[in-house]
């Protein structure tokens, strides 16, 4: 059955098109924990599709939203990577600074933006996600990603519904894969931040010194704390968002004291600082030619390297500090799903002990580590000396 926007309820008009505002019904108890999709038309002369969602939480309480073609908002409770920042904003209490200006913070969440982020850290996404959610564009965040991720649980399967480009790292096998998803995004609803790491993989000493042989067969200048863009991501995105996104942030980060942060320590507690220092690049000012972009992400790669030298001189990037406050949400989210979740768990596991049956009480035990082990393997996907082996020999291939 097609309907228009105008029979949707709560539906509205923005951006040419049309989108239902969230609300809240009573639902019969057998649809509860189920995601029903319906298809809405959108009444207007591009008679583009609309996805109206419905997602059920415990309580018998719906939470609809909806969304353009192929793409998709995410409610503000369910959000991808919320827990962790809550993990780094409230746990550990790591504090994140801006360096730019006015006019740039000005227009953080107001538009469509690729984001251009160093890849040294550990946790230098979730440097970067802390930032999306203080601006409101979490839910929203978007990344090209290597296709390992897709098989972590939890992070991988949540990352694929949430249209998240995922690549193998062979252009010649992710060519059609990312040309297409990318052209999903085009027509997104909501403004959109596309982080692209375009180092391709996390530096390390091994990586660098193979990076810069490449650089100097090609005639580059040497980079000192980045590993050798690889441009191929880069031109495409910029060609096929052309028109979607007005501008890209380049983003350096860097932490204080010289503090080489993890995700195990942020899970116990450690505080850190970071720095970070944001240049906006209107996209007009890229070049359209394909080997032109490329150069201009050598020289925007070598301009980092300038600031992280300046950094490690003297403690600050340049520009004026901005220091964007927390928000609550990740917390309420954390605690409101860690009361409806973990609350039976506690009470299982005090019967479990409660009827004395050594049996039961090793078999929970077990659960107990089997999960304990869980969560340590998804840690290991962030460590920079578990990380993969590409970059040690891809370099030395021609990009």
């Amino acid at each position: 059955m097609w309907l228009s926007c105008q029979q949707v309820a709560g539906a509205s008009a923005d951006r040419g098109g049309c989108f239902a505002e969230a609300w809240k019904l009573e639902v019969s108890p057998e649809s509860r924990q189920s995601i029903r999709w319906t298809t809405v038309r959108q009444a207007n002369e591009k008679a583009n599709l609309l996805k109206h969602k419905q997602w059920y939480f415990p309580g018998g309480r719906r939470w609809e939203f909806s969304c353009y073609s192929e793409s998709c908002q995410v409610p503000e409770v369910v959000r991808s990577g919320g827990e962790l920042v809550m993990l780094l904003e409230w746990w550990s209490g790591t504090e994140c600074t801006l360096f730019s200006d006015e006019a740039t913070v000005n227009t953080f969440g107001k538009e469509h933006v690729i984001i251009i982020l160093n890849h040294n850290f550990e946790i230098d996404f979730l440097c970067g996600w802390t930032m999306t959610e203080r601006f409101g564009v979490l839910g929203s965040s978007k990344v090209l990603a290597k296709r390992e991720l897709l098989y972590v649980p939890l992070i991988g399967w949540t990352w694929y519904f949430l249209e998240i480009v995922f690549c193998k790292r062979k252009w010649e096998e992710d060519r059609d894969t990312v040309i297409e998803g990318l052209k999903r995004l085009a027509d997104y609803p909501e403004y959109m931040w596309f982080l692209l790491y375009c180092e391709g993989t996390r530096f390390t000493e091994t990586k660098h010194r193979i990076s810069m042989e490449v650089a100097e067969s090609k005639g580059l200048p040497k980079l000192k704390y980045h590993l050798l863009p690889r441009t191929k991501g880069f031109t495409t995105a910029v060609q096929c968002l052309r028109g979607t996104v007005a501008a890209v942030y380049d983003v350096t980060l860097n932490f204080r004291g010289n503090k080489n942060p993890s995700l195990l320590g942020i899970l116990y507690g450690k505080k850190y600082e970071a720095d970070m220092c944001v240049r906006r690049f209107p996209l007009e000012d890229i070049p359209q030619d394909e080997k032109e972009a490329a150069n201009w992400l050598h020289k925007l790669y070598q301009e980092k390297d300038a600031l992280q030298e300046m950094y490690n001189q003297e403690g600050v990037f340049p520009g004026q500090q901005f220091k964007p406050p927390r928000r609550p949400w990740t917390l309420l989210n954390f605690l409101f799903w860690a009361t409806v979740l973990l609350s039976p768990l506690f009470t299982f596991g005090f019967g479990v002990f409660a009827s004395g049956s050594p049996l039961l009480i090793l078999a929970f035990l077990g659960f107990v580590g089997a999960a304990s082990f869980g969560v340590r393997r998804l840690i290991g996907v962030t460590e920079i000396e578990k990380g993969s082996s590409y970059g040690n020999q891809e370099f030395k291939k021609k990009e």
